[in-house]
């Protein structure tokens, strides 16, 4: 694959959706390219207008690039064992969420939903730019707390790998069947119910 095609993983929607939606998925082969600081100032403008409860905007974000081997070596150590792929990518980005809101200090019950959408503003902003993003929940939270000093009112919720695509030949074998994999999702009649919940 050339360096900086966005690695193409078609779907087959049952309803049509725009194309910006089908385009975006979460590939593991990452370049360790550089990325302009110009580039990620737009993912992190992207984070900066999603919508938020009285708008708060309670997402942080910690990031590192491949520029900086220390700071980055910090982040690539919260990596659980089975995310260590995405030590390959140039970026690697811890989003939080800070969980009380400015205004009165009480819990911002919304604060991680909020975050998610931000983070989703990212990942589609990354797909419009033909860079590749995937989020992993296999971190160690703890361990973030004390090695990125963050205070106890903010929620680590998941680090997020960013870089142009490589070759999925480059990745082990087991890691290209999962890059290989089909993209399936449940049909809308498992999560969707009209009046009421359905067991």
């Amino acid at each position: 694959m050339t360096q900086n095609v966005y690695p193409h993983k078609p779907i087959i929607t049952d309803h049509e959706i725009a194309e910006f939606l089908k385009k975006r998925w979460s590939p593991l082969a990452f370049s360790d390219q550089p990325i302009a600081q110009e580039t990620l100032n737009s993912l992190f403008e992207a984070i900066r207008w999603a919508p938020s409860s009285y708008n708060e905007q309670p997402w942080r974000v910690i990031y590192a690039t491949q520029e900086n081997p220390e700071e980055f070596t910090k982040l690539a150590s919260l990596l659980a064992e089975g995310n260590v792929w995405a030590k390959n990518a140039y970026v690697l980005m811890l989003i939080c969420a800070y969980t009380l809101f400015s205004q009165n200090g009480k819990e911002n019950y919304h604060a991680v939903y909020d975050a998610g959408g931000a983070a989703e503003n990212l990942f589609l902003q990354a797909a419009s730019m033909d860079l590749i993003a995937h989020q992993m929940a296999g971190f160690d939270r703890e361990k973030a707390y004390t090695l990125l000093r963050l205070p106890q009112n903010v929620k680590p919720l998941a680090m997020i790998a960013v870089g142009y695509p490589s070759d999925a030949e480059n990745l082990s074998s087991d890691l290209q069947e999962r890059h290989n994999a089909p993209r399936v999702r449940k049909s809308i009649a498992e999560f969707v119910y009209k009046g009421v919940w359905k067991s």
